[in-house]
């Protein structure tokens, strides 16, 4: 039997591949004297995805350190985060979430009886935790309220009150669920703090905070439930995993936001102590590394190539993956995930003459709309009025696209810049020239009419998505049926703000760098 470790042991343990510590001093204080007290939370909001690894490693390197671990399970957070859960699914998405981050911690050989599972309504609710909330917001300003919430709440033009008692909740968490730190990514820093400047106002103690390094996802960004070429889901079958890393970013000797060294650095490494390099014999054959930052400078150096870490990390992922899927092949379990997480876009159109049948759910997702560059505008041969364009979406050749902008955009005004392109459309011919999609304009109401092509934000790329807020995680249709009429209904609400915002409903047309916008034409209609 192993001795347990000493304070500087658990010290080193508990902070392991951390970014960032807030107090230091106090938890080597707290390790000389007992075990600490730790706790994680999440909000049952889009389906966990691979990068949630990288939590469920540290948590493993906190039981090592003999910690007493509670991961909280913030179903009321999910709701107040501009309703990213709606209500009637909170339930059933917290039962998800249960489920899948057990099934998790149980790949990765983590004990579920050393830890303790909490629901935030469990206790969030009580008439102790609610007079709290009123103290809290008794004292905090709107200002550090809006502040603390920046980095994690879904930033909006028009935000929900809701919103501005997020960070004040989860600061109260610390108090109520008897911990002495709280663990998360860096992008909790700014609640942290505000945790450390209001819970002594209401007497109670400021606590430790331990924040993990945000892991890029396979795009070299943050890896994001609302992008899905960025992130591997838990439950994706092995051929989607190797066609998500097939894809994934990993440049040749660049270690800068690559997410696939990423992985290894912050899961299979503190797992597993070791990651092996499988290549062919006349590659060299595969090699064991014990020390990360061997790997690391071997891949620099270009010793190892993408190609062999890609597929290395392919095996050792499905391997971590493999118990998952397995308990989520049951009936029950199917069938919660579905219930969890409906896809609008496949939901079954109504059969003809079908009494108290469901109509056809018309939602922004529906529409594959993404950022283009347009590569080059000619003339249409024989159509004064219209542009042939030739538009980059991100695809291995870029579409044809036919639009009767000629009186309204001067030619060189269009020739490499980024618009907005609905890509989903059935391909149609306009005067002989097939057409593959939509640049989607602004239009002024009322004469003289005026027309503006919408306008991603600055460094946008092509092809990446433009979704309307709300509505990110939908799969859009393969093709739009003209007789279904799904763009036209959408377009019924498609408006620009008065501060020249795209939107549907009011809620935003965005891409992850912001808002899509026009230059001038205030509370114009799209098309």
């Amino acid at each position: 039997m192993e001795p347990a470790p000493g304070p500087q042991e658990k010290y080193h343990l508990i902070t392991r591949n951390l970014q960032e510590v807030l107090g230091e001093d106090k938890l080597m204080a707290i390790l000389k004297e007992r075990e600490l007290k730790i706790y994680w939370g999440t909000a049952t909001t889009g389906k966990p995805h691979v990068a949630y690894f990288v939590p469920m490693s540290k948590i493993a390197d906190f039981l090592k350190a003999g910690c007493e671990v509670t991961i909280l399970f913030a179903d009321l957070h999910a709701y107040l985060d501009n309703m990213k859960a709606p209500w009637e699914l909170l339930e059933l998405r917290t039962r998800y979430y249960e489920n899948v981050i057990k099934a998790m911690l149980e790949s990765i050989g983590v004990p579920l009886e050393k830890l303790k599972f909490v629901r935030g309504t469990d206790y969030q609710l009580s008439k102790e935790y609610t007079l709290d909330v009123y103290r809290l917001s008794s004292v905090v300003t709107q200002h550090d309220a809006k502040k603390a919430g920046a980095e994690v709440v879904k930033q909006v033009e028009h935000p929900l009150l809701s919103g501005l008692l997020y960070p004040g909740l989860q600061a109260l968490d610390e108090e109520y669920l008897k911990v002495d730190a709280q663990f998360g990514g860096v992008d909790q820093r700014k609640i942290f703090t505000f945790a450390e400047k209001y819970l002594p106002s209401l007497g109670y103690a400021k606590r430790v905070h331990l924040m993990n390094p945000m892991v890029p996802g396979l795009t070299g960004s943050k890896m994001s439930s609302s992008e899905e070429d960025s992130k591997i889901d838990l439950l994706d079958r092995k051929e989607d995993v190797k066609k998500k890393l097939k894809k994934a970013f990993c440049e040749p000797g660049n270690v800068e936001n690559n997410g696939v060294l990423s992985f290894i650095k912050h899961v299979l490494f503190p797992l597993k102590s070791e990651f092996v390099v499988l290549r062919e014999e006349k590659w060299g054959g595969n090699k064991t590394y014990t020390a990360y930052e061997a790997l690391e400078k071997d891949f620099a150096e270009q010793v190892v190539h993408p190609g062999d870490l890609k597929n290395s990390v392919e095996v050792a992922l499905n391997k971590l993956l493999d118990p998952i899927r397995e308990k989520f092949n049951s009936p029950e379990l199917k069938k919660l995930t579905n219930a969890a997480y409906p896809n609008p876009a496949k939901a079954k159109p109504a059969e003809k003459g079908t009494k108290n049948s469901y109509p056809e759910n018309v939602v922004p997702s529906r529409l594959d709309i993404r950022v283009g560059k347009v590569i080059s505008v000619e003339k249409h041969p024989d159509a004064d009025s219209l542009y042939v364009e030739k538009i980059d979406v991100g695809e291995p050749e870029p579409r044809t696209v036919v639009s009767g902008l000629v009186q309204f955009v001067p030619k060189e005004q269009l020739q490499d810049r980024l618009v907005v392109l609905l890509c989903n459309l059935k391909p149609q011919k306009m005067r002989g020239v097939e057409s593959q999609g939509m640049v989607l304009c602004a239009s002024s109401i009322g004469e003289p009419r005026q027309v503006e092509p919408l306008d991603p934000p600055a460094g946008c790329c092509a092809g990446e998505r433009v979704y309307v807020e709300g509505y990110e995680g939908g799969e859009p249709d393969d093709e739009l049926k003209p007789k279904k009429k799904v763009f036209e209904k959408l377009q019924a609400d498609f408006r620009i703000s008065e501060d020249c915002v795209a939107q549907w409903k009011q809620k935003n047309f965005l891409t992850k760098l912001g808002r899509v916008s026009c230059k001038s034409l205030k509370g114009g209609s799209i098309s």
